[in-house]
């Protein structure tokens, strides 16, 4: 009896978890429209198929910890850092499609 692991084949890492069927299906107004506002509000509790790594200091760390235990402990709020950090990115997104040059995220990032 062999004493190899058994290890799955790159085929099977890295398979497709959309259907391409409806991925190459024409997009109609309503499509996109649908997609825009989906892409405005958090994922929330869902099976995430994308992964993105994101450096952040000690201090941003801890800050969001603190919010996480704020909202659990002073508002009965249970969310996982994920869940917070989407939650956050949501809100700038969607500030950022509501206003534009004037968006909080834009007067950041120019240092305004």
């Amino acid at each position: 009896m062999s004493r190899r692991v058994s290890l799955p084949a790159a085929d099977d890492l890295f398979r497709p978890t959309a259907d391409p069927a409806v991925d190459a299906a024409p997009q109609t107004a309503a499509a996109t429209e649908s997609r825009s506002a989906t892409r405005k509000t958090p994922s929330g509790r869902v099976r995430h198929d994308e992964k993105m790594t994101v450096y952040i200091t000690s201090e941003e760390l801890l800050e969001i910890e603190h919010a996480r235990l704020a909202l659990r402990h002073q508002l009965g709020v249970a969310v996982d850092r994920g869940r917070l950090v989407r939650e956050a990115v949501a809100l700038v997104l969607a500030d950022f499609d509501a206003h534009g040059d004037d968006s909080v995220i834009v007067r950041r990032l120019r240092g305004e």
